[in-house]
């Protein structure tokens, strides 16, 4: 592998923590929003059933990389080059986006910024394949992007 790929696979590593950290913060800030404003029990009570929501959440889920699994793109269709490029975009902006949101205090979703992140790096890969192959055209992006799993899962969220 040449050093290229070797610096994204270590900049993905570090992007997914931040990740880790930004999405579990965003959802803690979600999950406590409310009954920290509505002050519905002691704060020590409310951040206790927090933290074991959160953890029993973790322990729990499929993880969101059956998003990715599950066929929003289909990877067979890129290089390993693009796919590389694929998730390093995805990240990067799911991290920059959440965090923003975050800060700025609007609200946001890990799942919905993971979802269009994914889509959304696919799409613009894909075309980037066809603007380079003079033999595709623009009608050739739904061999790229699989548009009835991506369809089922926007409509789920």
């Amino acid at each position: 592998m040449s050093p290229l790929f070797t610096a994204i696979v270590v900049i993905l590593a570090l992007l997914a923590v931040m990740g880790i950290v930004v999405g579990v913060a965003n959802d803690a800030v979600n999950f406590l929003n409310s009954a920290l404003g509505s002050k519905v029990a002691p704060r020590r009570v409310i951040l206790w059933v927090a933290a074991a929501g959160i953890l029993i959440g973790t322990l729990t889920s499929s993880g969101m990389m059956e998003v990715a699994r599950s066929g929003v793109f289909y990877p067979g269709q890129f290089s390993f080059q693009e796919i590389m490029m694929l998730f390093l975009g995805m990240m990067l902006g799911n991290v920059l986006l959440l965090d923003l949101y975050n800060t700025l205090g609007l609200p946001t979703s890990t799942t919905v910024s993971m979802v269009f992140g994914l889509l959304g790096a696919a799409v613009a890969a894909a075309l980037f394949r066809i603007a380079g192959d003079p033999g595709t055209s623009l009608q050739d992006l739904s061999q790229f992007i699989n548009t009835g799993k991506a369809m089922v899962i926007i409509a789920a969220i």
